[in-house]
């Protein structure tokens, strides 16, 4: 019986310590020193909520960047990819889909070469990132959907260039375009 009791009173303090003291220390901590990516990276204009820079958005308007394929609708519930292999007849079929579609919405040659991430799906489904070839590769797109003139769209040129994220710590991944940061500013040049 003394060890039950023993055993009870473990599990309430280590139920207290780890199920509520150390949580809440946890958030406080985070609520104090990272109060923006704690709450999720939000970006807000004007007072409404457009996303979270951490999680893909969907973008099929072509007047805006597409982010990467997702295979689950940017859903970040189920996040995943499609785990098909490089032989499957699927995914070659799924390919072509996206390069016909890149080619003819970009008005591109048919033997332009479309940047990989533009045509795979990431593996999370939720990627918020495309390199900095795919942003470069729809600028055409967006300027004529939009109606850019020629000084519209060096300001757009240039706003890729600067939402350029250099690898992190300069060592790890490569340099990557925010689709959303970019898509917010986009709408700020009109």
């Amino acid at each position: 019986m003394k060890n039950l009791f023993s055993a009870l009173r473990l599990l309430f303090i280590m139920t207290v310590l780890t199920g509520i003291v150390y949580p809440l220390a946890i958030t406080g901590a985070g609520q104090t020193l990272f109060p923006r990516q704690a709450n999720g990276s939000i970006i807000a204009v004007n007072g409404k909520i457009k996303g979270s820079e951490l999680v893909g958005q969907k973008f099929v308007s072509p007047c805006y960047f597409w982010g990467r394929p997702s295979v689950i609708d940017y859903n970040p519930m189920p996040s995943g990819g499609t785990n098909l292999g490089p032989t499957s007849a699927i995914l070659r079929h799924i390919v072509q889909q996206r390069r016909t579609q890149h080619t003819c919405t970009g008005m591109l040659s048919p033997n332009e070469n479309i940047p990989a991430d533009m045509l795979f799906a990431s593996s999370s489904g939720v990627d918020p990132h495309i390199s900095p070839e795919s942003a470069r590769l729809q600028i055409n797109r967006i300027a004529n959907v939009r109606g850019f003139r020629a000084e519209q769209r060096q300001k757009t040129v240039d706003l890729v260039e600067h939402f350029i994220e250099p690898p992190q710590w300069k060592i790890f991944g490569e340099p990557r375009v925010n689709v959303l940061l970019l898509n917010v500013a986009l709408d700020q040049l009109n």
